[in-house]
């Protein structure tokens, strides 16, 4: 488990994650990427505790998914299932366990401000959080695609389910944009990742 957890992760952070793993006799499954989602945490029917991430996250995303669906696990065991996914008992269990991670020797210098902002309240997913996922982003490798914010006004893009958008004005912290086929306004956060397929002219 620790030679794969290094594919994966930053180095100083294995063993603590293995630990983690470990005690709590938790199953990891590494998939392929699922649009809708970085990870989930799963207790099957035989009592295994089962928790899978993409794969395709870089290391920095990919440790603070895994950390955030052990908290899942952690905090249904400790307060009991009625608790809500992402309630109190999950935001205190998930900055417990992501404090010790917090340093230098595991985050680049310019993410632990962020990091330490982000888990005084933290998100039921980082993407919500819009600076965090930006900042992670940088260590993507390089793509096609583009955030939301950084289409200008008026253009059309696509999204992960092939539906076609154009873009519209900004209503507080989101982007109002109209399906094409429907004239349905949707809103998207400034960093939800689309392909531009046409500029405004």
């Amino acid at each position: 488990m620790k030679n794969i957890l290094e594919k994966y992760i930053p180095t100083h952070a294995v063993e603590p994650v293995f630990g983690l793993i470990e005690a709590n006799h938790i199953h990891l499954k590494i998939v392929n990427e699922r649009k809708t989602r970085h990870g989930d945490y799963r207790r099957l029917p035989e009592g295994v505790h089962q928790i899978t991430v993409n794969a395709s996250l870089n290391k920095y995303r990919f440790l603070i998914t895994l950390i955030h669906e052990i908290a899942h696990l952690l905090a249904f065991e400790r307060f009991g299932r009625q608790i809500k996914p992402h309630g109190r008992e999950w935001k205190m269990t998930f900055q417990r366990l992501m404090l010790p991670f917090i340093r230098p020797e595991i985050f680049p210098a310019e993410l632990l401000p962020i990091l330490a902002r982000h888990f005084k309240n933290p998100t039921a997913s980082s993407d919500t959080d819009a600076q965090l996922s930006v900042s992670l982003k940088s260590y993507d490798p390089a793509n096609d695609r583009n955030y939301v914010y950084e289409v200008p006004h008026g253009s059309i893009f696509r999204i992960y389910n092939g539906k076609i958008f154009k873009k519209g004005e900004r209503r507080i912290k989101r982007y109002e944009c109209v399906e094409v086929k429907t004239g349905r306004i949707y809103l998207f956060q400034p960093n939800a990742e689309v392909e531009l397929l046409k500029t405004a002219n």
